[in-house]
Parts: structure tokens; sequence; C-alpha cells
């Protein structure tokens, strides 16, 4: 019996592709080097003494003896002299002193083998419908989040190592508040947050005690409601303090990419892109957008306008279009954050006193070597709830269709099969069929035991929280740029 089947060799055709056509051909790489984006060039120490009228055709630093030995003086010139920085477009050249370039690449470029992988899986089950296969698009989705938690908690440990800043406490402080946060969420009654997580933990309970009292063995469930919630709210919070100074810099990025857009729809477009946080956040919230639209109130009748399969649907549909409204209105916000540069030199020039050529130069080139770090604090939430949405809609056997099909998987037989199956093996067979044998067993007790209801809540409440945590750090971080930091 085949276990993959034909998604093996899907699988195995992506990876010889991403391997001979990435090096040529990388989303990640166009995305920064297409030629619309430009970054600001940090003057040479020549450019700025001919600025500050100091040009010396000898030494450019000042020497000084102290008993001796020669002083070296860094060069400085005036705050409010009058430089212009130059931009150039960012090329390939360019991208190979960008930090943390190799994981944005890697993350990107992943995520779309990953994404097609998925794609190509979803046509193969809708035209062939394979009963007995693993759906193996589930292995790359989660990989994909995987490597996008890795990649957030590399750069909030990079926070924790700043000794001055006070990025730690930031850090440490929305880890608190969310882990509250959650732990409030998690006790809302269902007919206000409809996640289904309580339905789903009771199926997932019930299924394991069956599945333990066959084997006789007394147990009054794996966990506990109350040890689940817990240990759910601390994945929360952590998830929460990563997502913290992405929601932060989007806040900035989205007030200044505001101020450089002139054309309305691209306003209106940012504007959607900010709030499109909140509007997933309002799908789950049930008074708001599903009673009001499956029963609007119509005179004394209420008419149902559609049902509940086809909501869950449009839940879905609404995600993955915001999802790619985010993904169109990167550029606009990487060059937001490069237009920091002459940002910084305008605001140096208001101040009094001097600086040193060096220290100028840095304060320039710094926020071209960071790039790579905000665009993955742009995109690692992005494709966290791309792909949470697609394993939602794969493992909680959701549709894609508008007007779905009623699903019957979701009434789970928890019948799980008995030990008669190994008898029924004839001896001389071998341990090779008895092996195979096991394994569907326990694949198939598995999925009596993790139902589609389960993974319906707890993908439905991840999604949710995801949302819910970009919005929550990029309103304060929207509240901080805008009205405590001095202008």
């Amino acid at each position: 019996m085949g276990v993959i089947g034909i998604q093996l060799v899907v699988t195995m055709v992506m990876a010889s592709l991403m391997q001979k056509i990435i090096p040529h051909y990388s989303l990640a790489r166009w995305l920064l080097c297409n030629g619309s984006l430009r970054w600001y060039q940090h003057p040479t120490e020549e450019e700025l003494r001919i600025l500050a009228g100091k040009q010396q055709k000898g030494k450019s630093k000042k020497d000084r003896k102290y008993n001796g030995h020669i002083e070296n003086k860094p060069l400085t010139i005036p705050k409010d002299i009058d430089l212009h920085l130059e931009t150039k477009s960012v090329t390939e050249v360019d991208t190979f002193a960008l930090h943390y370039f190799p994981e944005y690449q890697w993350l990107v470029d992943f995520t779309v083998a990953a994404t097609v992988v998925y794609l190509v899986t979803e046509a193969y089950y809708t035209f062939m419908k394979p009963t007995q296969e693993m759906n193996i698009s589930l292995v790359w989705c989660l990989l994909v989040l995987s490597f996008a938690i890795k990649v957030l908690f590399s750069l909030t440990t990079h926070y924790f190592k700043v000794k001055d800043g006070g990025e730690r406490s930031v850090c440490v402080t929305f880890g608190f508040f969310f882990f509250v946060k959650a732990m409030a969420v998690l006790i809302v009654t269902e007919n206000y947050l409809e996640f289904g997580l309580e339905t789903g933990f009771t199926n997932f309970s019930d299924s394991a005690m069956q599945f333990l009292e066959k084997q006789g063995l007394e147990s009054q469930g794996p966990v506990s409601k109350l040890t689940f919630k817990f240990f759910l709210a601390i994945f929360c919070s952590l998830i929460g303090a990563f997502l913290t100074f992405p929601g932060l810099r989007l806040a900035q990025m989205h007030l200044d990419a505001l101020n450089l857009a002139t054309e309305k729809i691209t306003q209106t477009l940012l504007h959607i892109n900010f709030l499109a946080p909140l509007l997933m956040v309002l799908l789950w919230v049930k008074p708001i957008t599903k009673d009001y639209i499956m029963n609007p109130p119509l005179g004394k009748e209420s008419v149902p306008l559609m049902t509940e399969a086809t909501f869950d649907t449009l839940r879905l549909w609404v995600i993955i279009l915001l999802c790619a409204l985010r993904l169109a209105m990167m550029r606009s916000h990487l060059q937001a954050y490069l237009n920091l540069a002459q940002k910084c030199v305008d605001q140096m020039k208001k101040e009094a006193g001097r600086i040193s050529t060096v220290e100028l130069q840095k304060m320039v080139a710094r926020v071209f070597y960071y790039l790579c770090v905000i665009a993955l604090q742009y995109v690692a939430p992005l494709v966290m709830l791309l792909h949470t949405t697609l394993l939602l809609k794969t493992l909680g056997h959701h549709s894609w269709g508008i007007y779905p099909e009623s699903i019957s998987t979701l009434p789970v037989d928890n019948s799980l099969p008995s030990n008669s199956v190994y008898s029924e093996l004839p001896s001389a067979d071998g341990k090779v069929k008895v092996t195979v044998t096991q394994i569907t067993v326990a694949l198939s007790s598995l999925k009596n035991i993790f139902t589609p209801l389960l993974f319906r809540g707890l993908l439905s409440f991840l999604t949710w929280w995801i949302a819910a945590c970009l919005f929550s750090t990029s309103l304060f971080g929207l509240f901080y740029h805008q009205y405590l930091t001095v202008a």
C-alpha cells in the first residue's frame, strides 16, 4: 500500500527546482532588487570635509602630541551642515552586505515552494480523491511555520543582548501582557469568540480516553482542560513577544508610507493593510460577523444568507486576500523605512553642536544594512498567518468552494481498530507486513484521537491570536510614534 504516492514525486521535483532555480530566480531577491527600492548612500569623509569648509591636503585628522605620543582626533563637522544624500537602486551586489539576507531569502523562497506544493496537492486531492495517502503538504506548511518562528526568535534574542537599551524590557512587558490577554481570551464563552476550542478539546479528550480504555488503561484523559489552556497561554505569550517589534516597526513604516504616498488609492490600500489584522480578528467575533451575516435582521423574520460551511470558506478567503494585499504593499513600507536615513539627517540639522564624520556615516549606513531585518519583521507574520490558514483549511476539513458540499467527515467514528488485525496476518508473511500493519493501525488511531474538530478549534485560535498580536502591537506603535515621540 502506498503511503505517499504521487505526492513524493511532487516533493522531490520541488526540492530539485529549489536547488536549481532559486540561485538564478528568487522572489526574495526580486522584491528587493527590482529597481523600485532606493537606498541612501553615506557621504565620504572628503565630501563632508568640503561641505564643512575644511579642505585639507594633508591629514584628515588633527594630531596632538602628549608626552611624545600622537593622539588622533576624529574629524567633526557641524550638525547643521547642508547635506543631501545621494540615492541608488538596490542591486544584488548590495544585498551581500545586508544583515540576515540569507535568512530572509530562505524564508521567502521556501514559503513560495511550500505554497506551490500545497496548491498542487490540493488539486490532486480535489480530482483524484485519495483516501489512504498522507497529505505531505502539511509537512511543508509546518516547516514554514517553524522557520518563521525560528527567525523571529533569532531577531528577538538580539534585543535581549542590548544592555543599555530598553528593548529587553519591552519584550518582557509585552510577553506578560499577552500571557494575561491569552488567559482572559481562553475563558471567554464561545457565544462571543467562536473558535470551537472547547468542542475540539472535549472531542480530543473523549477519543483519547476511549483509546486508553481499549488498551486496558484507566485514565480520566491525557491532560486537564486547565493545564491545556495554561500551556497554550504560555505559547501565545511567546508568540506575542516575538511579534512585538514587528508590530511596532509596522506602525512606524505605516506612518512614513502615508506621508510618502501621493495617490488616494495608495493611501486607502495602506489603511486597509494596517487594519487587516483587526478585520481578521473580527471574523471570529460571533455577534459582529457570523450571527449578523448568517441571520441578518430583516423585518420580523431572519433569513440566513449562507450556511456555516460557506461562512467558514469566506473567512479563509478573506484572510488570504488580506495576506496578498500585505505582500503587495511590502515595497511601499520598505521604501518608507529606507527614507529614515534622510529623515535622520534632517533631524540632525535641527540640532546644535558637532558630530564626527564616522558617527554620521554609521547613522546613514545602518539604515540600509538592516533592511533585511525589517523585511523579515514584515514577512514572517504574513507567512505565519497564511500557512496557519492553509493548515486550518486542510486539517479542519474546510472547503475552498463558496458553496461547499456538506462535509461528512466531522462526525468522528471513535471505534478504534482492534488488535485482531495482527492475528489475521499469516506468520509466513514476515515482519515487514506486520510492521506495515502496525503503522497503519497507529495512524488510524491517531486520526481518531486528533480529529478535525480539535484542529479547527486550535488552528482557528492560533490564526486569530497572531492577527490579534499584530494589531495590538501596531496600534500601540501608532500611538507611540504619533503622540509620544518628539518630532
